[in-house]
């Protein structure tokens, strides 16, 4: 398999154990812990899986564990943060503004952010 391949593959178990994480804590704060937000139960599982995505993306996907930790977390919050807004976005126009079905803006949405993700990480964050 070629290196790139490779990087790939790591690329999408690490976004499927940071999703199955992120499930996991959010359904063990809302059923095991009983908290009464499921908003508030979300963002402390998304912060969580987050920060697993960033060590393992570190460490497993790019191999960059070589670099400054705090350049690459400072970039890592920023990139997520811009692909958190043109998600919104993304939404915001097919959903609210053409009036079309907001799961097929959901999809595509999140399609960009993962693309957007892997680019971002390879050539900006974990850059080697």
């Amino acid at each position: 398999m070629s290196p790139m391949r490779a990087q790939l593959l790591r690329y999408i178990i690490n976004g499927l154990l940071a999703t199955a994480l992120h499930f996991a804590i959010l359904t063990f704060n809302l059923e095991v812990l009983q908290l009464s937000s499921a908003g508030l139960a979300n963002f402390i599982a998304a912060c969580i899986a987050i920060t697993f995505s960033f060590f393992s993306s570190r460490h497993f996907v790019f191999r960059a564990a070589h670099a400054p930790v705090l350049r690459q977390a400072v970039f890592f919050v920023v990139l997520y943060g811009l692909l958190a807004l043109a998600h919104g976005v993304i939404l915001y126009l097919w959903t609210d503004r053409a009036g079309l079905d907001y799961r097929i803006g959901f999809l595509l949405a999140t399609c960009v952010q993962v693309a957007g993700s892997y680019v971002g990480n390879k050539l900006v964050v974990f850059k080697t």
